[in-house]
């Protein structure tokens, strides 16, 4: 026999959940850091007070590309893609596409 399932009630926050992949660059650094996440503006923040080991010496951090993806697992592909083209010239590319 079975249990009946609890009932979890659903919040409809997930039907407009949006995740971002971002480019951010330091002028001390002269680098592009490139990463995704469901918050943008808490993630540039923890950027920029030093909670991300690997970005803590760049601050500040400078928002310079940003695309929208419905599902997190897109976003983290299109991050890993960039990633992948180890080119400063696409970044530079993407990040003088949007104008």
């Amino acid at each position: 026999r079975y249990s009946p399932q609890k009932y979890i009630p659903l919040s409809w926050d997930f039907l407009f959940a949006m995740y971002f992949v971002y480019i951010i660059y330091p002028a001390i650094w002269d680098k592009y850091y490139i990463g995704s996440c469901a918050n943008l503006d808490v993630r540039i923040q923890q950027h920029n007070s030093g909670k991300n080991i690997s970005t803590r010496h760049g601050v500040p951090w400078v928002l310079k590309y940003t695309e929208v993806c419905e599902v997190r697992s897109n976003a983290m592909k299109r991050e890993v893609e960039i990633k992948k083209k180890k080119s400063r010239k696409y970044i530079e590319w993407l990040i003088s596409t949007i104008g």
